[in-house]
């Protein structure tokens, strides 16, 4: 009976100090949640993008990838316009083989330069329309 005790004991320790680790460790659930809220990210054109956003500034764009440039670089076209966008292959969703005829929410961060191309660093990637 004794060492059924201390049995429980060490089992309940150890659980209680991996929890403890884990809660440590921060947040580990999926790294786009679904929301279907209102947001803050401000949502405009390529064109509003180009001629008046500001460096670093989150935005979300409608469009279609219309050309790979190379590595983790593409094109997204709407009606107004074209923007270098840049995706991690983690951002594309899963068994899903995108088109440039699917229209996207891309939602990430702008990257605008005084000299070369300014982009669109891309942090989360929609599927709207297939």
């Amino acid at each position: 009976m004794k060492s059924g005790l201390i049995r429980q004991s060490l089992v309940f320790a150890v659980l209680a100090s991996a929890s403890t680790f884990v809660s440590a460790q921060g947040y580990s659930g999926p790294s786009t949640p679904h929301y279907s809220g209102p947001s803050s990210v401000a949502g405009m054109t390529v064109k509003q993008l180009l001629e008046t956003g500001a460096d670093d500034q989150y935005v979300t764009l409608r469009g279609k990838l219309v050309r790979h440039t190379g590595g983790e670089h593409y094109v997204l076209a709407d009606a107004s316009g074209e923007i270098e966008v840049e995706i991690s292959s983690k951002y594309f969703p899963q068994n899903v083989t995108i088109s440039p005829e699917m229209t996207l929410e891309l939602n990430g961060k702008y990257d605008k330069k005084i000299l070369g191309k300014s982009k669109l660093e891309v942090k989360k990637m929609i599927v709207v329309m297939h």
